[in-house]
């Protein structure tokens, strides 16, 4: 009999396991008298990798028994709305996930289906620190679709997410213009409550609700312009040509010290200017094979970026598809957000091959293909 504890150690190491190894998992998840920790936290990361169990992970959600969070995450990962009312009583409950990572899952549901509840939670009084900031995260990823949530995210403007509020605003978009004057004091220091690190984000947000760039460049372009580069930069590239009076000093800050200053650079400048010949250097230079996903290095943003430039890119195309067939995920200090970080980085790469038009390796085709599983399976039995 197979070990679930060697099953779980197989889908958290192996980005390719054998499917049974999910199959193991799945069952000690679902297990009506609540199954391990190990393995639910290991299938609330599952997604698109347990889909075919979703009927199974539908009933045990169902029971109400134990792991309920993890089987709901499992289930909205793959956008299953059998997650929704699951998600409702923990949201009421105020048990509602609080990683960030995790957050980003609920995202593959529409947001229709579950904005009403996530609107509640946001009118509770006090907040909740995670639990407003995941929500309003949340808000973020899922865009204009988040516009009916206005009249409960302008009120987080007052407080200590309002950094968090000014990302939903701007995501929102031409909907959110009702707060244009808001995000015009947070822009210029107006705001009682506007700190060092929210003019940038308020002035892109204003210029993302109303169509009027002239904030954002003259709030964006200072901050380039006075050293603090790296906080102005992703903001003067969503701009793109409307900051062609800055793209010489983006060039040039293509050479800092800082490397998430010089990806960033490097991204703007390309999308300001359209030229790829100085930014591709600089964004391979960052892609390191060996990468464990350490956040102070930005080697999965270079691996974007190239991405978004596409065919111009293409000779970074060996060295990406070298990363993709690796068999190890990514490193992670906390397990239960392992697999999602890795898949976050596999899907980055998988993006940018095809937008370079090359495609991904053999090595990586799903798990269901026999030669793609046959090294990861000798590994999943000899765990044992």
């Amino acid at each position: 009999m197979r070990s679930t504890g060697s099953a779980v150690k197989a889908v958290v190491r192996y980005r390719r396991p054998d499917p049974q190894c999910w199959k193991v998992v799945v069952r000690a998840a679902c297990n009506p008298l609540g199954g391990t920790w190990d393995a639910a936290k290991a299938v609330a990361q599952g997604g698109p990798a347990v889909s075919g169990h979703a009927d199974r992970l539908a009933r045990a959600l169902a029971t109400r028994l134990g792991n309920v969070e993890e089987l709901a995450l499992a289930l909205a990962g793959m956008g299953d709305l059998r997650a929704l009312p699951a998600l409702r009583r923990l949201a009421k409950d105020g048990r509602f996930p609080t990683y960030r990572i995790q957050v980003r899952v609920l995202a593959a549901l529409p947001a229709a289906e579950l904005l009403p509840t996530m609107r509640a939670v946001l009118r509770r009084d006090p907040p909740k620190y995670h639990a407003s900031t995941s929500i309003l995260e949340l808000l973020a990823q899922w865009g204009p679709a988040s516009a009916p949530a206005l009249p409960e995210v302008v009120p987080y403007l007052e407080g200590l997410y309002a950094h968090d509020a000014l990302r939903v605003l701007g995501r929102i978009g031409p909907a959110a213009a009702v707060a244009a004057d808001r995000l015009a004091d947070f822009a210029t220091g107006r705001a009682p409550r506007a700190a060092r690190h929210h003019p940038r984000m308020a002035a892109w947000a204003h210029w993302r609700a109303t169509g009027d760039p002239a904030l954002a460049l003259a709030v964006c372009g200072a901050a380039v312009a006075s050293g603090s580069a790296s906080h102005g930069l992703p903001f003067l590239a969503e701009l793109g040509p409307l900051a062609a009076a800055h793209a010489d000093t983006v060039r040039g800050l293509m050479e800092s010290p800082g490397a998430w200053t010089r990806v960033a650079a490097a991204h703007a400048y390309w999308r300001i200017t359209g030229d790829p010949e100085p930014a591709v250097p600089v964004l391979l230079a960052e892609v390191d094979p060996d990468w464990t996903g350490n956040p102070a290095l930005p080697a999965r943003e270079a691996v974007r970026r190239l991405g978004e430039i596409g065919a111009p890119a293409a000779a970074s195309a060996p060295l990406l598809r070298r990363i993709l067939a690796a068999e190890e995920r990514l490193s992670h200090p906390y397990e239960d957000v392992r697999i999602l970080a890795d898949e976050s980085y596999v899907r980055t790469l998988t993006a940018a091959l095809a937008r370079m038009g090359v495609g991904a390796p053999g090595a990586c085709a799903p798990p269901s293909v026999p030669a793609a599983r046959q090294g990861p399976l000798r590994r999943w039995r000899g765990l044992h």
